[in-house]
């Protein structure tokens, strides 16, 4: 199916263009964001394959044969088949650059070089284009030409360390977080970036490497390493500066316990039948909590399980005690605030289906994001894109696509 039809964006970036070389998630999750709010954005992909997550099924949204991997991070984009390892599909990439504001891709360091579409061949041509790369680990240092994946990140920046339980094996997050971080830090170069376009007229290069953006979400965990020298353990759901600030069975199942100051854990105590632990020096405050964590928690086990969660719930929201239950996905998904809070969307795919898709959660009171275009079969809109971005007539695309460039 040919998209000829290309709705007006009407985000804050509206107007703004994109030449998207990305694949898989990180790459595909910074232009997303950006066409989200507004950019318009071709997505290049290879003649035949395209985008290596449409293969990432099942399963496939329903009514359709498109990943629901690849659904998940295509929003809003139109899709060429372009192989740009032929000099003619160099020609048409660098044709489609020249009207761009950015590009984003994440290949190997040093891979587009030869296609002339790395950095340094383009600034000398467009010296105001925002250039983008999402690497593994970055454009310079050691392991500058390892790929990277998620799983192998999440490994070497930490985080699996710190996750998982006490006396269990390291364990990864249950989603592609390295992948996603990367994505949105990339996305947060591209808008600094455009703001000193504004400003000078010049482009620059953004380095992304995930390893980077990986250790600087390490947050408190790796302050706490550079307070003290000493490597954080796992613990669980618990928390490592706040006690209590666990998970607790109860008498049905089990909740999440958020008590972030000492004043909070008072009001705890004196309503639940509780405050003779007050007087104990090792639930006085915060500080001897933490150092008392084991004991802290065998002595609130057996309170928390003595009630059902629902009546956990009910009793420590109204006393403004931070709760709240280990939903799975289908509870999140029909949860009040999800649903007012319009977190899935329904859009009309290329396939004629309506496919629900996860909403974008900025939210701007003047300039809201932009849901134009449903993610893109594979070269929907190549002929809209030759034919209205490059003025080619039907002979010289049939030429292009038996030479198999596009």
């Amino acid at each position: 199916m040919q998209n000829q039809s290309s709705p007006k964006p009407t985000g804050p970036l509206a107007g703004i263009k994109i030449f998207d070389l990305t694949r898989i998630l990180a790459g595909p999750t910074c232009v997303q964001m950006l066409a989200d709010l507004g950019a318009d954005v071709i997505k290049i992909e290879k003649p035949g394959t395209g985008d290596d997550t449409r293969g990432f099924a099942p399963p496939a949204m329903p009514g359709t044969n498109e990943a629901a991997y690849f659904a998940g991070a295509n929003r809003n984009k139109k899709s060429l088949t372009l192989d740009i390892a032929k000099p003619e599909g160099q020609e048409i990439a660098r044709r489609l650059i020249a009207e761009c504001d950015i590009l984003v891709e994440n290949f190997k360091v040093g891979a587009l070089a030869k296609y002339g579409l790395d950095y340094a061949s383009l600034h000398a041509s467009y010296p105001g284009l925002v250039y983008c790369s999402i690497t593994g680990f970055g454009q310079t240092g050691p392991y500058a030409p390892r790929p990277g994946y998620d799983g192998l990140i999440q490994a070497m920046g930490g985080v699996m360390s710190l996750t998982g339980e006490p006396d269990g094996p390291p364990q990864k997050v249950g989603i592609p977080v390295a992948d996603m971080f990367a994505g949105l830090y990339g996305c947060i170069g591209v808008l600094a970036a455009l703001r000193h376009r504004e400003a000078t007229g010049l482009g620059q290069q953004v380095d992304i490497g995930m390893l980077d953006t990986h250790v600087a979400w390490l947050a408190n965990q790796g302050m706490n390493y550079l307070a003290t020298g000493q490597n954080p353990t796992r613990l669980g759901n618990q928390h490592p500066n706040i006690v209590p600030y666990q998970q607790f069975a109860t008498k049905d199942g089990f909740i999440i316990l958020s008590i972030a100051n000492d004043p909070t854990f008072v009001r705890f105590c004196e309503n639940f039948g509780v405050a003779h632990l007050l007087a104990d020096e090792r639930f006085a405050t915060n500080e001897a909590r933490v150092a008392n964590r084991a004991f802290v928690t065998d002595s609130l086990s057996p309170v928390l399980q003595a009630q059902p969660t629902s009546w956990w719930l009910e009793r420590l929201e109204a006393l403004k005690i931070g709760c709240g239950p280990i939903n799975n996905l289908d509870q999140v998904f029909a949860d009040p605030q999800v649903i007012n809070r319009g977190m899935v969307i329904e859009m009309a795919h290329g396939s004629g289906t309506d496919i629900k898709l996860i909403a974008n959660p900025v939210r701007l009171s003047e300039t809201p994001v932009d849901y134009r275009l449903p993610p893109p079969m594979l070269g929907e809109h190549t002929m809209h894109v030759l034919t209205q971005r490059l003025g080619l007539d039907d002979a010289a695309i049939a030429a292009l696509r038996a030479r198999g460039v596009v």
